[in-house]
C-alpha cells in the first residue's frame, strides 16, 4: 500500500482534512509509491494564522540567533544528505549525483543567511542637519509564502525560505504535488536546528491552496518558480491583493558558439548543460547559436556520436548521466514536442523517442535529440520544451546570433563560448538577458549574488536570493531624529529644510 503523506503545520505532521489527493510515482516504474494530501483553503488558512501567531516571537529573536539557527541547520542538512537526496531523486527521477549537487547549491544559499546579522545593517548619517542624525533599518514584513516547481525539491525551496525566516519573517511553503517529501523533512530538520514552531510550515495541494496563499490579507509577499504563464498568473493575482511578488518564469536559455571557440570545450558544456537533469531546468541550453555553417558542421559532428551515446538509467545507477522525466504526462509532452520538430522541417539528427530502458518499460525514459537548422519561426525555438532536446540555429554572423537572443520572449540565461574578449565584453554588455555567461553554460550566480532573469522569464523587480532576496523578503524604514537642545526655533510651514 502506498505511504500517505502530510502537511506540516505549527511544528508537527498534520494529516489532511480532506478528500483529495494526488499520486506520487517513481518516474523510473511508473509505479504509483505515496500520495499527498491537498489542502484546503481552510487548511492553508490554518497555517497562514500559525505562522502568523508565531512571527512576532521569531522577529524578536535577535539576528546573530536567528543566524546560529542557520548555522545548525546547514550542518543537518549535510549529515542527512544522502536521505534527502534520496528523498529528492525517488520522487523526480534525477540521478543521485545530480540530486546531491542540486542541494549543495541550496545550502549556499542557507550559507548566506548565516550572515544575515551582517546584510541587515543599514545605514547611518550623523549630523545630517544641526544636532539631527538620520538612520535607516530593514525589518520583516510578516508571513511570506514560497510556491516551488518539480524539478528542484530541495533547492529552488531553500532560495527561498532561509533568507525570508533568517530576516525575521515566518513563512508558509508549497511545494510542488509530483515532489512534496523533501520540503517536509527540510522543514522537520529546520526546527531541530532551533526555529520555533510555526516560522516554516509547508501545506501540499493544488491551485486552491495556492489561490489561498495569493488572496488571504495575511500574506505579505509570494515567491514562485515555475513556467511562464503560471508566473504571470501568481504576479498579477499576489499583486492585485497587496502582496509583493517575485515570480520567475520559463526560459529558451541559447548558447553562442563563436568561430574562435574551443569546440571540445563547448561540446562538453552543452552536453552537460542540454541533457543533465534530463533537461528540466530552467538554466538549460536548450538552443545552441553556431555563428557560421562550418562552426555548426563540426559542432554537430562532435555532439551526435555523445547523445547517442548517453548513459540513461534509474536514479540509483552509479552510471547514469541521465534519468527519467518527471511524470508520464511530461514525458508525453516532451515527445510531442520532438513530433512537432519534424513536421515544422527542422533536420532530427538524433531521435530521443525510440529509447527504452530493458525491465523499466513502464518508465518515463526518454534519449536525448538533437534538431538542426531550426528557424526562429518554430514551435521547438519559441517554446521551452523542458526536456533533452538541444535545438541547433544556424547564424551568419555575431549581429545575427544576439539578436536571436535579444528578440526572443524570455531572457533567464545566455552564454557565449569564445576566445575574443572583445566579442565577449560587447556580448555581456548588449544582450538582453538576467543570467550572462562567458565560457560558462549555466551562469546560475553563486548564493551571495542574485538568480533571475528578464523580460517574460521574471515578473517583479526583486531576483532570488543574495542582496536582492534580503532586500525582497525586507522593508526599508529611515528614522529621522533630533533630541531637545533647549533651542526653540518656532513652527515651520515651509517644506522642513534641515541647516
Amino acid at each position: 500500500m502506498a505511504e500517505t503523506l502530510y502537511h506540516y503545520i505549527g511544528g508537527q505532521r498534520v494529516a489532511g482534512a480532506g478528500e483529495r489527493t494526488g499520486d506520487i510515482t517513481n518516474p523510473a516504474t511508473g509505479e504509483v509509491i505515496a500520495q499527498v494530501p491537498f489542502a484546503s483553503g481552510d487548511e492553508v488558512r490554518q497555517a497562514i494564522q500559525t505562522a502568523a501567531k508565531a512571527h512576532p516571537e521569531w522577529a524578536a529573536v535577535t539576528p546573530q540567533n536567528r543566524a546560529r539557527v542557520m548555522f545548525r541547520f546547514k550542518a543537518l542538512i549535510e549529515a542527512n544528505m544522502d536521505e534527502l537526496a534520496e528523498l529528492t531523486s525517488r520522487e523526480h527521477g534525477k540521478t543521485l549525483s545530480d540530486a546531491k549537487g542540486s542541494i549543495t547549491r541550496g545550502i549556499e544559499v542557507v550559507e548566506y543567511a548565516c550572515g544575515i546579522s551582517q546584510v541587515l545593517k543599514g545605514e547611518f548619517s550623523e549630523n545630517v542637519g544641526t544636532n539631527v542624525d538620520s538612520y535607516s533599518v530593514r525589518q520583516p514584513l510578516g508571513v511570506c509564502a514560497g510556491i516551488t516547481p518539480f524539478n528542484f525539491p530541495a533547492m529552488v525551496p531553500m532560495w527561498m525560505f532561509p533568507m525570508a525566516i533568517a530576516a525575521g519573517n515566518t513563512f508558509v511553503l508549497k511545494p510542488s504535488e509530483k515532489v512534496p517529501s523533501t520540503s517536509l523533512r527540510l522543514a522537520e530538520l529546520l526546527e531541530e536546528a532551533g526555529a520555533h514552531p510555526g516560522v516554516l510550515n509547508v501545506v501540499n495541494g493544488d491551485k486552491e491552496a495556492v489561490d489561498t496563499l495569493l488572496t488571504d490579507p495575511t500574506v505579505q509577499a509570494v515567491s514562485f518558480v515555475g513556467s511562464t504563464p503560471i508566473a504571470e498568473y501568481i504576479y498579477q493575482t499576489g499583486t492585485a491583493h497587496g502582496k509583493r511578488v517575485q515570480a520567475l518564469g520559463g526560459a529558451k536559455n541559447h548558447m553562442v558558439v563563436m568561430p574562435d571557440a574551443d569546440l571540445d570545450q563547448a561540446t562538453d558544456a552543452l552536453m552537460g548543460a542540454a541533457y543533465g537533469s534530463a533537461g528540466e531546468r530552467c538554466m538549460a541550453i536548450s538552443v545552441a547559436v553556431t555563428v557560421g555553417d562550418k562552426v555548426a558542421d563540426a559542432l554537430i559532428d562532435q555532439l551526435k556520436p555523445r547523445v547517442e551515446s548517453l548513459r540513461i538509467g534509474p536514479y540509483n545507477d552509479p552510471d547514469a548521466d541521465m534519468g527519467p522525466l518527471v511524470t508520464r504526462q511530461h514525458y508525453e509532452k516532451v515527445k510531442n514536442y520532438i513530433d512537432v520538430g519534424v513536421e515544422e522541417g527542422a533536420d532530427l539528427v538524433v531521435d530521443g523517442r525510440g529509447f527504452s530502458l530493458q525491465g523499466y518499460e513502464d518508465g518515463n525514459f526518454i534519449g536525448g535529440s538533437i534538431f538542426d537548422r531550426v528557424t526562429p519561426d518554430m514551435r521547438i525555438y519559441k517554446e521551452e520544451i523542458f526536456g533533452p532536446v538541444l535545438a541547433v540555429v544556424r547564424a551568419e554572423s555575431y549581429d545575427q546570433a544576439l539578436g536571436l537572443v535579444n528578440d526572443h520572449e524570455f531572457g533567464n540565461g545566455t552564454a557565449i563560448f569564445t576566445r575574443d574578449g572583445d566579442a565577449a565584453r560587447n556580448f555581456t554588455a548588449r544582450t538582453k538577458v538576467g543570467m550572462v555567461g562567458v565560457n560558462v553554460p549555466i551562469p546560475v550566480p553563486v548564493a551571495y549574488h542574485s538568480f533571475g532573469g528578464w523580460k517574460r522569464s521574471l515578473f517583479g523587480d526583486h531576483h532570488m536570493h543574495g542582496p536582492e532576496g534580503v532586500r525582497f523578503y525586507t522593508k526599508l524604514k529611515t528614522i529621522t531624529e533630533r533630541w531637545p537642545s533647549g533651542i526653540r526655533q518656532g513652527a515651520e510651514f515651509i517644506m522642513p529644510v534641515l541647516k
